[in-house]
């Protein structure tokens, strides 16, 4: 790592705190950037050089900056917006922006980050927050070869596994586009299923035993369907993220005129999620789309 290498992480949720964690763990002096105090004094705690609401509350500049927000205009706004969190990177540092956006937006604000002198790095990442806590997110990026070397040290603190896509600006972003169908699907198949099995009078518990044993397991019902079985839709990643993120999913396909059947239907089966009310629920709440079922009741204790 460069002498007086600094780096700033932009969002302190679940992934952006692990990210952050991982970096100061990994010895590189490390600021933190988020509106919500709490977030910011449990980072403070942990290990922090410095906490702050905005950019504009930090002196000097940084290395390497992690924007880890949920949407593209939610990233644009923080590295472009009032007190602009890009002006605080220094020339020959780099921005790896990793909320799930489509290409375009990539695209667009890869050019304004340009015109400003900043090179950014399209890096969506994945792994959920206890990957992201252990440093072992994987990391899907594309962008050119200087802003790979700029962001070596804090892909290293951050990620198991960092797959360069290629040099095009956009590539990345794609990359998570097409993840995230596979990780909405899952999601709402196997709350078809379990669903069907709540409908037929089989035990949640022992359904989800056998299919985590079986052939018909994949992460993301072994990971969500076990918060259906316990009854606990406290979100770490919520019904609306899937919202958008399949809403991305299908306009992907209608851009390229491709025909996206399964990922249309859960998203039409999130949107529905969404408007019932549990938009703000655990992604697994789509289960509650099923009409005519008891599902497990949340355990007190």
């Amino acid at each position: 790592m460069p002498s007086g290498y600094r780096a700033c992480v932009v969002g302190l949720g679940s992934m952006g705190m692990g990210a952050a964690l991982s970096c100061v763990k990994a010895g590189i002096p490390t600021c933190g950037i988020d509106l919500s105090e709490a977030r910011r004094a449990e980072f403070l705690a942990a290990g922090a050089e410095a906490v702050a609401a905005s950019a504009a509350e930090f002196e000097g500049a940084f290395d390497a900056m992690i924007v880890l927000v949920v949407t593209a205009a939610q990233a644009r706004a923080v590295l472009l917006g009032g007190n602009g969190a890009a002006a605080r990177i220094k020339t020959g540092g780099a921005v790896m922006v990793s909320c799930t956006q489509s290409a375009g937006d990539a695209r667009a604000l890869a050019a304004d980050l340009e015109a400003m002198g900043v090179t950014m790095l399209d890096a969506p990442v994945s792994g959920g927050a206890a990957k992201a806590a252990a440093g072992e997110m994987t990391v899907m990026a594309s962008g050119s070869d200087a802003a790979f070397a700029a962001l070596r040290p804090v892909l290293e603190a951050v990620a198991s596994k960092v797959y360069n896509i290629g040099p095009e600006i956009g590539q990345g972003a794609t990359v998570k586009v097409i993840h995230q169908l596979l990780a909405g699907v899952h999601i709402a198949a196997g709350a078809e299923a379990m669903a069907l099995a709540a409908r037929a009078g089989i035990p949640l518990d022992k359904m989800y035993d056998v299919v985590t044993n079986a052939a018909g397991n994949s992460w993301m019902f072994e990971n969500r369907m076990k918060h259906v079985v316990d009854g606990d839709y406290t979100p770490t990643s919520a019904v609306d993220i899937f919202v958008k993120d399949l809403g991305l999913v299908t306009e992907t396909g209608r851009s390229l005129k491709f025909p996206l059947p399964l990922a249309s239907t859960a998203f039409a089966m999130f949107q529905e999620a969404s408007n019932m009310g549990h938009g703000g629920e655990d992604d697994s709440a789509v289960i509650k789309t099923f009409s005519g079922i008891e599902l497990p009741a949340r355990k007190e204790g």
